[in-house]
């Protein structure tokens, strides 16, 4: 199972604020275009679980702002791995976290997104109506406009386009956590991405080399001159060969699949080496996710190795530094195939196959 969001703050319950909001500060937007306040958006929505089939395209209230929030015209929105267990709800733990029991809370879906600011909330000073920003929300982006709090936006990278930016939001924080703070990789060690052709894999592999380590990427056959090319040092293909038994140990793996036991994982680690989990593997009912957390905390517990779990937390500061990596050329986000709002379906399908090589992205057309 891939990663997605437990927890974090509701920025915008959008299609529960009936009326615009006209107490934020407006301007022109770039190339001279106006900003017209209107009470309604087209938005992708849903209001059961279940398949991809189950998402139209609404015309919906456009969000009002709380004064910590920021309006964006969205450009661009990527369909993560998240999203597609969100719209199924399942593992079923995640309707606890605040998703909705029986049906979604949040009809528009959608988490990571660039675009342009059209409005700004009372107290925000950090940035102008006009720039261009990226970010994350818990629901929302894949729609018009989406209102996002201000601690969870940054400044677009200028060499990445809103398609790339929108790849980079989620996944790159992700990746970026994950190696960086949770599994502690230093320079000069080695680390093993499993998964490593996906939206988080392919950001994890550079941000890896970016970080001084020798990497590992676990994929496809078909995946393997790309990940060459971002700077692989080793591939080691699952259809030909197992990492967990194959002799090579590393100082940290970071695991975006979940297809092995924590046992086998550990013939993979060097002494004192880190795993990370980023994903829960497929379980049933709702037993299945506690279930994983408590064999990381005994594994953590009963041996010499370090075993944990990690879920990402979005901040200004982090979206800074992976925009100076991508602008400096360390770090560039692949986009595999790009959907407009009314095919998301497809997007949501091709994403959940497993199959992706980097990130699917909704475009939305001015």
């Amino acid at each position: 199972m891939g990663l997605f969001r437990l927890s974090g703050s509701d920025c915008t319950l959008m299609y529960q604020n009936m009326k615009s909001s006209m107490s934020g500060r407006l301007a022109d937007l770039p190339e001279g275009r106006e900003f017209v306040p209107q009470e309604t958006m087209r938005a992708v929505v849903t209001d059961a679980y279940g398949m991809p089939n189950r998402l139209k395209v609404n015309q919906v209230p456009r969000p009002s702002l709380r004064e910590h929030e920021i309006l964006v015209r969205v450009c661009a929105a990527a369909v993560c791995r998240g999203d597609t267990y969100l719209l199924a709800g399942k593992p079923y733990l995640l309707r606890l976290s605040g998703y909705g029991l029986f049906r979604p809370l949040r009809a528009i879906p959608g988490q990571s997104f660039s675009g342009v600011i059209v409005e700004l909330g009372s107290s925000v000073s950090a940035h102008r109506v006009g720039d261009s920003v990226y970010g994350e929300v818990s629901s929302g982006a894949f729609a018009e406009f989406v209102a996002c709090d201000a601690s969870r936006l940054a400044p677009k990278p200028v060499n990445a386009s809103h398609a790339e930016a929108a790849a980079l939001a989620l996944s790159g924080v992700a990746a970026l956590q994950g190696l960086r703070d949770v599994g502690r990789l230093q320079p000069g060690e080695s680390v093993l991405i499993n998964g490593a052709s996906g939206s988080v894999g392919t950001l994890a592999v550079q941000i890896a080399k970016a970080l001084g380590a020798t990497v590992t990427a676990v994929c496809s056959t078909r995946h393997a001159e790309r990940l060459r090319k971002m700077g692989a040092d080793d591939i080691i293909d699952y259809t030909q060969s197992d990492y967990t038994r194959c002799g090579m140990r590393h100082d940290v793996i970071f695991d975006l699949v979940a297809n092995h036991t924590l046992r086998d994982n550990q013939r993979a680690l060097k002494p004192k080496g880190r795993f990370v989990a980023a994903a829960i593997p497929q379980g049933r009912g709702w037993i299945g996710p506690v279930a994983w957390m408590l064999k990381l905390a005994i594994a953590d517990a009963l041996s010499r190795l370090n075993f944990r779990s990690m879920f990402a937390e979005p901040n200004r500061a982090d979206l800074e530094h992976l925009a100076r990596m991508v602008d400096g050329g360390l770090l560039r986000p692949l986009v595999e195939r790009r959907y407009s709002m009314f095919n998301i379906a497809q997007a949501y399908a091709h994403v959940a196959s497993g199959h992706a090589q980097g990130s699917s992205v909704m475009e939305v057309l001015p």
